[in-house]
């Protein structure tokens, strides 16, 4: 896990679909996902919030919890999503970053998201593991589900 790959409105982008399919070069494995490598290593150009957000656009804050308005609407709509789809609370890992800082939240990500097969990370889109699971995602029909 790397601090970098902490987007503003708290996602792991070291636990995202396109993320993990760049890492582990899918697409020459048969697999047509798209790449990306992160919202903040792309030229800080967050996929969701920051083409909505004044605060992150000017750098006023780094993370969405520094804001005065937090959690915004716009951080709202993504968190419904995210709980709903794929097990994941963007609020909880911004509070879990602000109460316990980055270190802590990214030690904890490591062991939540950690493959009990082979020790690489699992996907939050789907929960896959894409090295050792390259099979079961190759065999998904909706690759951004946890359930087909």
């Amino acid at each position: 896990m790397n601090a970098e790959l902490i987007a503003p409105c708290g996602m792991n982008c070291a636990v995202c679909s396109n993320y993990l399919a760049l890492k582990n070069d899918v697409r020459a494995k048969g697999v047509k996902l798209p790449y990306c490598k992160g919202c903040r290593p792309r030229d800080k150009k967050c996929s969701f919030i920051k083409k909505k957000c004044e605060k992150l656009l000017s750098q006023n804050v780094e993370f969405c919890y520094e804001c005065e308005d937090f959690p915004c609407n716009n951080l709202k709509q993504l968190e419904k999503k995210y709980i709903i789809h794929y097990r994941t609370s963007m609020v909880d890992n911004l509070v879990f970053i602000r109460d316990y800082g980055l270190l802590q939240f990214l030690e904890s990500q490591k062991k939540k998201w950690q493959c009990p097969d082979c020790g690489e990370i699992i996907c939050c889109h789907n929960g896959i593991c894409y090295s050792c699971g390259l099979e079961q995602l190759r065999n998904k029909k909706k690759k951004y589900r946890w359930e087909d």
